[in-house]
This record gives C-alpha cells, structure tokens and sequence, in this order.
C-alpha cells in the first residue's frame, strides 16, 4: 500500500493491501481531467471518511484501485480509477458487492481500566460505527439484508433490537426494518438518491422486559449515486446574437444543463460540444462552446449579416464528464442571430437627376433620390439622410427622405423666381444614419448632381408698398384725390396691363380709378365713424392682370385721419338727484363726454345760463379739475319735485365748441346718511300727497269689485245646483242630443257612389242638364214644406219645448225620412232595382197585427196602409 500526501490521515487503511493506491492533493478545477472511466463513491463533510471500509470488499472484483482524494477547506472530493477484472461495468460491479457486503455491527462496549496509583477507573474510548452505503435503482430481490447488529450480551439474555428515525418508523416509513431476534437489518425497496442521499437511523437493544441493554447506536447510511439521469437543457431553443464581422472570441450566448444526480461526482458532471453548425458558410466551425461552461463564442471571422442572417446550432450536454461511452446526453437548438452593423454605406443609383418646379410654389417634390443599402432595412444602419452640399446657397430647396422606399423627396420649401433664376445646379451627398462602422470607406457612389429648371408662371400684380398708409385731417370733402395706389407686374418678360378694382371699402367713402389706381373720396370722411379703428379707416384694392391665366393681387390702404373738432361735448350724467335741504355732502358731480380726441376735448368749462333766473338763483356750479364740475343748491331749500334747467358745456378745442345740455334733477327729503326715503323718492318723481292717496282708493276699490265678483260666481254656482231639472234625469238628453250644421247629401258625405243603387226612369234631363247643376241621385225640386220657425239658439231651460216642437215638425211633414231622426237629408233618388222587402215571406208563423203603426203618426201611414189594412187619408 503506497500513501500520497499526509500518512497520519490513512494509518487505519492499511487493511486494503497492496493494489490499492492514494492520491491526497488540493482541490483544484484542472487537476487530473485526463482520469477515464472515474467515479466517486463516496463524500463525508468531516475527514473521518468511513467509505473506505466499503473498499474491502470492492478489492476482489480490480486487479489494480487508484483512490484520487481531492480536499479544500474540510470538504473532499474521492475519485476512484479501477482496473475491473473481466468484463462487467461499475455498477454492475458495485452491486456485486454490495450483495455480498452484509457484515456484523456490534454495540460497542465500555472497557474499564484502573489506575495503579489511586485505584480510579478509566473508561476506554469507543470505537465509530462505519456507514452503510446503499446503491441506488438495485434491482433487488427485496427485501434486502443490509446488515445485522448484534449486542455481546445476546449469549446472557435474550436480546431484542429495534430501529428508529427517518426511514424506519418515522416518514418515509417502512424502508427500513430490522428482525427483532436476529438483528438483521434489511431496505425494502430500490432507493433513489435523487429523492433522499442519507438516512439516520438509530439502533436499540432491549432484553424481554424491555430494558435498555445496550445504549443506542448511530446508524449512517448514504446511497450510492448511480448515473441514471440525464441532463436537462433548461431550455429546448436558445436566442443569441452577435455582430457580424465580430472577432474570434466574441461571446454569443450561453446554453445551461443540469443534471439530477449528484454534482460532485462524474455522474452529475456535464460537459458540452457542438454536434453541428447550420449553414456552413464561411466555414462548418464558425463557433465552439466552453464544455464546461456551456459559452458559446465565435471561432473564426467572416460573420456577414448580409449572407448568413442565423446560424443553428445543436449543442449536446453529456454528463459523466462528457464521457461519450459511458454517459448520458441530451441535446438542445442554439439560434445565433447575426445583428447588423453600418458596413454598406448607401449608393446613389444613378450620378445625375434632374427635375422642374414651377415658380412661386412651395412643398413641391421636385424629383426623388433613389438610393441602394444592403444593410438592414428601416434601420439607423440603412436609414438614408440627405444633405446639399452646393447650388442653393439661399435655401429654397431640402431633401426628406421616404421611410418606407428610403428615397430622397427634393423639395422646395422657398419660392423660386423664374425672373430671378431659371435654372438650379445641386449637389447632393447621401449617408446613413448611423455612422460607418471602423474601417468601412464611403464611396464616391454617394454624390449626385441634381439639375433644376424653373417653370415660369403668371404671377399677379404685387403692390410696392403693402399696407399703403397715408394722412389726412377728417372731413376732406367728396371728390378729393388722396393718392394713387398702383401696382407692379413682375412677369418682365411678358408685357400684360394691369387694371384695378375696389374689393372692400366698409363705409363706401373711397373710389378707385380703373386704369392708373388713383384714390378719391366719394364721402365726407369722418374719424368718429364706426368703421373707423384707431383713426384708421382701411380699405382693401384688388389689381389683376390680363394674362392667361388671369392673376390678381390684392393691396390695403390705410388711412390715418387727423382729428378736427367738429363735436361739441355732451353733459353726462343727464339725470341726478338732490336732498331738498342743502347738506354738505348733498352734492351733484358732472362731466361731459366729447368724440373728439385730444387736443379737441377737455378740459371743459360748464356754465349754467342767465336765463330763466331761477336756475343761478337756486343753483351753483363749481370747478373740481379739467373734466369735471359740481353741482349744488345754493338756497337752504327746494321743496322736493323733479327740476330740469340746462347747463353750458365748452370744450378746449380752437375755436371751441359749446353744447346746451338739458339735466334732469330730483330734488326729495333725504334720511339722516343723505339718502333719498321712499317716500321722497315718489314724491320727487312728481307725485303729490293728493295723488298718492288717490292712487291708494283706487286699489282699495279694484280689490273690493275683485272680492264681489267672487262672492257672487259662488252663489250662482250653489243655486244652479240646487235648482231642480225641467225634466226627469233619466229622460235627460243634454248629454246625448247635439245639434249639428247641415251634413248634406246623407251617405253622399261618405264619397260612395249612390247612382250604383238607382235605376233612374229616364236619363233625359241628366244628359240635357248642364254640367254641375244637380246630382243623378238628388232630390226632385218641388215645393218645400214650411217648418215651424226654430230658434237658431234656445235657451237651456226650454230644452224640453224645443224638442217637442222638432217632433211635432217632423210627424206632420210627409217629405221627412221614415225614421225617427232630427236629422235632414237630400233626396237619394228613385229607389234601387231590386224588389221591395215586403214582397220577402216572413220567418213568424200566424198573422201579426200591424194597426198600431196608425198611431206612430203620418210617417208611418204607408205602413200602415199595407200591412194594417186601413185607408187613406
């Protein structure tokens, strides 16, 4: 047995023989990746690795073990390389011995020694209990003899064991047991690391009454990892980029694996490699991955967006640290996008463009720049931007750029003169938004000439001065010529003849000579006129040319009238009112307003006039500034009444103007604050004491006729009420008789067409009678019966009189209708063709008597006749 790094940590192995070799050496992520096949059997927190005492029994299925002990800050790392003897796999051998590993843990014993000197006894250290390890996914059979403990008393008393703790009688229950008489110690089922790597159970000894023989041993049992995982892409598809023409090197994008068994050894150790790169250009190795890792970087150069956009790659994962043979792999789809960047700078398509503008137009695309990138599209990298470089040096022209077709839309954004310039030689130059990437050189592709003609256009008159502005005082006179108001062509080359028209002229003070635009006056101008702003009267003129087509231009004449005094001032206010008894603060302030401007105006000299005599006897007028004056009684007192006298008003202009302006004044008695009472107020509107009374009796009177006028409507009311009806309530027909104008022509009303119903005996007179005369089917004209006269409207309480009097009308005239009715109509006509009713048998059986109808009155008499049996009268 040969021992690498420090001997004192492996004295107790000595036991493993001479075919096993140890390797101590310090954690270190590049040490010993060339050992394949290797696995790691075992990992223990603390140094006292107990693992090894499964190494006894692994011997004998290796001609040669090498043991590789990896360590770094108390944690360790085993790895084990073996020759195996014949031809089965690790596991396959690990589960060899471990079927033929059960062996016997005893309780230990406490060995007691006494001191020579004072007779103390000392207690002897105990041995520790190596682990049980378990492989995980055995095949069985189960249950399976794990171990068997045994206490040394067994021999002396009956002994029963037991075991307690996660696994046993705790959760997971039951994959533990123990036999209670032998000791043997079995797992019930396949074990799986992933799920659970260490069980601690704890192992008792009883005798038959349930005493504690024995003190409880620790128990560890760890499950050996098998690798029977595989790793897991955490994504099936991965999105990264880079930048084409990128160097070696560039990072792409990372792809992760984890696999579920346990990292610390081979089995959960992934390693990555490229399977495959698609497409192949410019080479089949373009990228290559950090098998640890999972980086993906690029491998060569030459990455060009504009050939290849994406590369797909197949990464694989394989753990076992990439051991093809022995380990498990899954796979996983890198898509690498290719980003643009500015290495094609844009290219004019063709060296010249030429294009033409009519003059005086602005926002008019002159022609478009075509252009070509192969960069991305509707990208800074492929955006156009355009610039004139030489040709416009007063900037009538520029260049938007299309965002969808990435043209250039020359554009004139200042009108151009066809008198001025008939033609524009441009220079254009074209870039992208983005800068060029490092070492990409411009073309000379990116430069054009842009060849511009101007279209000349009939352009309308232009005023030289526009608004025209001119003075004159107001009051110019009709006829007076203020000025001429002419207008330019500027088509030079075209000799055309302007003429002139007036387009607005809001007071219509102005005319406009037709041929030269000379200004008169067709009115008095007047600066106080309401169309006048700012003594500024503005009137609008229209000249046009006689080209084809016509153009005309318009032009404004303001003109600034000077103030005259030609307006006498206005005394304001014209009504006021006074206490009746001169008080200090019973005063009138008044000013005057004049339409006049300054120097025309105040300030003003107010004046009261010598006659009537009464109005300086009984008021005063005193001076307070320039604009206004005060108004004051000069006598202690006025009796209250309403006084108007006039008062002079002259302003300051040369010559002044005066104005005899008529105040109005309501002297009344005032309250103790000044104030005119209510009373005073009515009395100073001139209504006496008198007429104030009067005014209240004849409310009195209109209220009292109002009161009667009620009192008797609802006396009437009551006595119509009480006053019993002229006839029986139920006989009653107020409510159902109503009298009605003449309807006419019975169911002619109805527009039906009678003459359907008749056979007239002769159609003489209806085709010799003239058009509109008589119907077919009216009445024959013969001598009307008189009627008793009606009255047209009968009083209320002669109802009853008044329908007796239509009936007595009705029975004695032979021409009214056969029915009882107060209604009157035309003769229908002759009768209808068809026979007459009483020629229809009678339903009744036996004969009726029909002598009552004599006593229903001579309507009925016929009636009578033919079915009674009586005679005529």
């Amino acid at each position: 047995m040969k021992f690498h790094g420090n001997p004192e940590y492996f004295s107790h192995l000595n036991q493993y023989g001479s075919n096993v070799t140890f390797t101590v050496s310090e954690w270190s992520k590049t040490l010993d990746s060339r050992i394949l096949p290797s696995a790691v059997v075992g990992l223990n927190p603390t140094f006292d690795i107990y693992i090894f005492s499964f190494l006894t029994y692994l011997t004998q299925y290796i001609s040669h073990l090498q043991i590789h002990i990896q360590y770094k800050n108390k944690h360790f790392r085993v790895k084990v390389r073996a020759k195996i003897k014949g031809l089965m796999g690790f596991e396959e051998m690990l589960s060899r011995v471990w079927d033929s590993q059960p062996r016997v843990i005893k309780f230990p014993r406490r060995h007691l020694r006494f001191s020579s000197s004072n007779g103390l006894r000392r207690q002897k250290r105990d041995w520790v209990i190596p682990p049980i390890n378990v492989p995980e996914n055995s095949r069985g059979p189960f249950p399976h003899m794990l171990v068997r403990i045994r206490s040394d008393q067994d021999k002396d008393v009956g002994i029963r064991y037991s075991i307690t703790g996660a696994g046993a009688d705790q959760p997971p229950s039951g994959i533990y047991n123990i036999d209670p008489i032998s000791g043997n110690m079995f797992v019930t089922q396949p074990l799986d690391r992933e799920e659970r790597a260490s069980f601690h159970l704890r192992a008792h000894a009883v005798d038959m009454n349930g005493n504690q023989v024995e003190n409880p041993i620790d128990l560890y049992i760890y499950v050996i990892d098998m690798n029977d995982n595989r790793p897991e892409f955490h994504n099936q598809v991965y999105n990264g980029s880079v930048a084409e023409g990128s160097k070696p090197g560039s990072s792409v994008m990372q792809v992760t694996a984890t696999d579920s068994d346990d990292s610390t050894t081979a089995n959960g150790m992934v390693r990555y490699r490229i399977l495959s790169q698609t497409p192949h250009s410019p080479i089949p190795n373009m990228f290559t991955i950090n098998s640890e890792t999972g980086d993906i970087v690029t491998v060569a150069a030459g990455l060009d967006r504009e050939k290849v956009s994406q590369y797909t790659i197949i990464v694989q994962a394989t753990d076992m640290e990439g051991n093809l043979n022995f380990g498990l792999s899954n796979t996983a789809t890198a898509l690498i996008s290719i980003t643009d960047i500015n290495d094609n700078p844009p290219e004019l398509t063709v060296r010249t463009f030429s294009g033409e503008v009519p003059e005086n137009k602005v926002n008019v695309v002159v022609t478009n720049l075509t252009v070509v990138d192969r960069d991305q599209p509707h990208s800074p990298n492929w955006n156009a931007v355009y610039r004139i470089v030489s040709g416009d040096p007063t900037g009538h022209f520029t260049i938007r750029t299309n965002p969808i077709t990435n043209e250039g839309m020359l554009t004139v954004v200042k009108p151009v003169d066809f008198e001025m310039n008939r033609a524009f030689m441009l220079t254009v130059v074209v870039s992208n938004q983005a800068h060029l990437a490092s070492g990409i050189q411009s073309s000379l592709q990116s430069t054009a000439g842009v060849t511009i003609s101007v279209q000349d256009v009939n352009e309308p008159p232009v005023f030289p001065v526009n608004p025209k502005v001119i003075r004159f005082e107001e009051g110019v006179p009709a006829g007076t010529t203020l000025t001429v108001f002419a207008a330019q062509d500027p088509d030079h080359f075209i000799h055309q003849i302007v003429r002139y028209s007036k387009l607005s002229d809001p007071a219509n003070w102005l005319k406009i000579n037709r041929t030269n635009g000379q200004i008169t006056t067709m009115a008095l101008l007047d600066r106080e006129s309401t169309y006048v702003k700012n003594n500024v009267y503005e009137a609008t003129f229209l000249a046009f040319d006689n080209g084809s087509p016509q153009a005309s231009g318009t032009g404004t004449l303001q003109i600034y009238l000077i103030d005259v005094n030609d307006n006498a001032p206005v005394l304001v206010p014209k009504e006021a009112q006074v206490c009746e008894r001169a008080r200090p603060n019973s005063k009138i302030n008044i000013t005057a307003s004049d339409a006049d401007a300054d120097p025309n105006v105040g300030p003003f000299v107010f004046e009261l006039p010598t006659f009537p005599v009464s109005v300086r006897r009984n008021w005063t007028i005193s001076r307070l500034s320039g604009d206004y004056a005060q108004l004051r009684l000069r006598i202690p007192y006025l009796e209250a009444d309403v006084y108007e006298f006039p008062i002079i008003v002259s302003d300051s202009g040369n010559p002044p103007l005066s104005n005899r302006s008529m105040i109005r004044v309501k002297v009344c008695p005032c309250d103790d604050n000044g104030d005119c009472s209510a009373t005073g107020a009515v009395a100073a509107a001139g209504l006496g004491t008198g007429a104030i009374i009067a005014i209240l009796i004849c409310i009195i009177i209109l209220l009292s006729m109002v009161l009667l006028f009620v009192v008797w409507m609802k006396r009437r009311e009551k006595e119509r009420q009480a006053k019993p009806l002229l006839i029986d309530p139920e006989d009653d027909v107020r409510d159902n008789i109503l009298k009605y104008d003449e309807e006419g022509g019975g169911e002619e009303d109805q527009d039906y067409d009678l003459s359907q119903l008749q056979q007239p005996e002769s159609l003489d007179h209806i085709i010799n009678k003239p058009t509109g005369v008589r119907r077919v089917d009216e009445r024959p004209v013969v001598a009307e019966s008189q009627y008793p006269v009606r009255p047209s409207i009968p009083h209320p309480g002669d109802i009853g009189d008044f329908i007796n009097d239509g009936l007595r009308a009705a029975d004695n005239d032979p021409t009214a209708p056969p029915y009882d009715s107060l209604l009157v109509f035309d003769y229908e006509g002759s009768g209808s063709t068809t026979g007459s009713i009483s020629s229809l048998n009678s339903t009744s059986s036996g004969d009726q008597d029909y002598d009552y109808l004599n006593d229903w009155g001579p309507r009925f008499k016929k009636l009578a006749d033919l079915y009674g049996g009586g005679d005529d009268d």
